[in-house]
């Protein structure tokens, strides 16, 4: 069950909402974790012990860190405990992978395991383990209530695709938060924002990209097409997913981190990265980065903490070698940004850093979207002019006039012009039209939203998979 459904909208959302504030404030914490358990029992039935195994684990090991604290034993808990959940990790998202890589260097032929992917499990593994990471490192309580840690766990608003939320983040909020009428007002608004980037653009532009790649006249700028409609939907998916997250967040008196800001405005690769998917990038740097030594280390460790983080980085996004080959590329990257194309990109005007970006996240986007490697040089020999292929075709000419505005939407979409305009706007004496008007513009999108879902059939989330 995905938020862009009828059934999650229509059905799921109303009665969880219902039983949630009829619930006496002890029991709400409760009430949402038997809510998020079904939410994933409907999606997922046979993977939901898993997830109820996982948060057992951290709040058994997370007891006995503070039982022993200062001793081996703390230590051993929670490697125990990080162990365990990296057990999890690797043996569903990487068995296969790892029998691969053995039956090709030692010309064996184990069996694959072909075991289904359980939703996801990268989010919440790192959820948990950052909870008793957490309390080992003092920078978080330790959670008495198996209830209240079950409820950070599978809460059900960010439990699949992120934001990753870091307990410490939210231990005094799963005590006591509030819930009030203005709170609510910004999940609804929200939400639909986030709802209106996932039915309107990204599944549109989806559509879009399907049809031009497998069009009968093939030629190079159709594949520049297809490679700018991928960043766009993409980014208009995980960024919709997020502010849906933040957005149900709200609904029940939780304030989640905002998980993008507008990373294809990036004026460098190491801004890009700090712009988008922002839980991610912070994680990986409070739990592996700086542990390692950061940038407070030579030269060639640094070097060695930057490559390790990204060659993990792509290894969280799929467990096939074009990840590997995605994270490697961006720790070349920023490695080289450090060393000189930093200084460089400060003395040319803005234009060019923004095209340095946007040109280098396409491609990259090519490799992060191709796990079959000959298929991954094709398109970049068409994209690159080196397939016998003529640079357009009347097909081409259909396409910019039958999704040109499309694509100039979406675009205009991921800057922050809107939102400066509205602001703007909102500090004037059109303040309350204004507001009335977004209201009731997210309203009518939320009909006509509703009918795109009755009829339509092409509404994945990218970001399930991994």
């Amino acid at each position: 069950m995905v938020f862009s459904s009828i059934e999650f909208i229509y059905y799921f959302l109303p009665i969880v909402l219902v039983l949630y504030y009829l619930s006496p404030n002890r029991y709400r914490n409760l009430s949402l974790f038997i809510a998020s358990l079904a939410f994933y029992f409907i999606g997922e039935p046979k993977y939901t012990l898993l997830l109820l195994v996982s948060t057992l684990v951290d709040f058994y090991h997370s007891k006995m860190i503070v039982k022993h604290r200062g001793s081996k034993k703390a230590k051993r808990a929670l490697i125990q405990s990080i162990a365990i959940n990296l057990s999890f990790l690797g043996f569903f998202k990487y068995a296969d992978f790892i029998i691969g890589i053995v039956n090709g260097l030692f010309g064996l032929k184990l069996a694959y395991l072909n075991l289904s992917l359980p939703i996801g499990i990268s989010f919440f593994t790192f959820q948990t383990m950052s909870y008793t990471i957490d309390v080992y490192r003092q920078d978080a309580p330790v959670q008495k209530s198996i209830i209240s840690l079950g409820t950070y766990v599978t809460m059900f608003p960010q439990l699949i695709a992120g934001p990753i939320v870091r307990y410490n983040t939210l231990a005094t909020q799963l005590i006591h938060r509030d819930h009030t009428y203005n709170k609510f007002s910004r999940g609804i608004y929200r939400f639909l924002i986030g709802l209106m980037k996932k039915i309107l653009i990204a599944n549109v532009i989806g559509e879009a990209i399907g049809i031009i790649a497998s069009g009968p006249q093939d030629a190079v700028v159709n594949h520049w097409l297809t490679a700018v409609g991928f960043a766009l939907q993409i980014y208009f998916d995980f960024s919709g997913y997020s502010d849906m997250a933040i957005g149900l967040g709200l609904f029940f008196g939780f304030e989640f981190m905002e998980n993008f800001n507008y990373p294809y405005i990036a004026k460098s690769i190491s801004d890009f990265w700090r712009r988008w998917h922002i839980s991610l990038g912070q994680w990986f740097r409070d739990y592996v980065y700086i542990p390692l030594g950061g940038n407070k280390v030579s030269n060639l460790k640094w070097i060695r903490n930057i490559i390790l983080v990204w060659l993990l980085t792509g290894l969280w996004h799929g467990a096939h070698w074009n990840y590997v080959l995605w994270g490697g590329l961006f720790a070349i990257l920023l490695v080289l940004e450090k060393a000189f194309i930093l200084k460089w990109l400060k003395k040319v005007p803005h234009f060019f850093q923004h095209l340095y970006v946007i040109l280098l996240i396409l491609l990259s986007f090519i490799v992060f979207r191709y796990e079959d490697f000959p298929a991954m040089i094709e398109e970049f020999r068409a994209l690159l002019g080196f397939k016998d292929i003529p640079l357009y075709s009347p097909s081409t000419l259909y396409y910019l006039s039958t999704y040109g505005r499309l694509y100039l939407i979406a675009i205009v979409a991921a800057t922050p012009v809107g939102k400066k305009l509205y602001h703007r706007l909102s500090k004037s004496t059109f303040k309350p039209l204004l507001e009335g008007g977004a209201y009731m513009g997210l309203l009518i999108a939320l009909f006509i939203m509703t009918g795109y879902l009755v009829d339509a059939s092409f509404n994945p989330f990218l970001y399930f998979r991994f």
